[in-house]
């Protein structure tokens, strides 16, 4: 299910003309929400505001909203980098920002192995976005929350 309050918002971005990175921005700000404490997800991993992780996170430390801030600049870039790197076809800003929004979530690992970037190079755009409904686990188990992520990056991706 795409959540009615980010299909709005993407619909307005979208409709105004928004880079992929924008559009990366809200669904990374939407589905991550914030976490000022860092934490430990549902896999074990420190995480702290937008979904960052990394060396840098400290356990239990209360991070500002311009720390926050911060992360989430350079993990959406990262994650942008790594799209630029790895995709050899031409997408549109609506499947670029689906797209950089996965990476951000399951990383550029995950990307470079998936059959979704294969499909993308391979110019089966179609295939592609059906591929995104296959990474809804987290842990061992499904989400709905990584289901409604998924849903909402593949409808984006059939919106070519």
């Amino acid at each position: 299910m795409i959540p009615p309050v980010i299909k709005t918002r993407l619909l307005q971005l979208i409709a105004g003309g928004a880079s992929a990175v924008a559009i990366a921005g809200a669904l990374v700000g939407y589905f991550e929400g914030t976490s000022y404490p860092a934490y430990q997800d549902v896999n074990g991993t420190w995480t702290a505001c937008r979904g960052h992780t990394g060396p840098d996170v400290i356990p239990h430390k209360v991070y500002t909203e311009a720390e926050c801030q911060a992360f989430e600049d350079k993990d959406i870039a990262k994650a942008t980098a790594a799209v630029h790197r790895h995709v050899k076809v031409r997408l549109s800003n609506v499947e670029e920002g689906a797209l950089i929004d996965y990476t951000f979530n399951e990383g550029e690992g995950h990307l470079m192995s998936s059959t979704l970037l294969r499909k993308i190079n391979a110019g089966d755009k179609r295939g592609a976005c059906t591929e995104y409904r296959k990474w809804v686990l987290a842990g061992g188990r499904k989400y709905q929350g990584l289901v409604n992520r998924r849903d909402t990056e593949e409808w984006l991706c059939s919106m070519g």
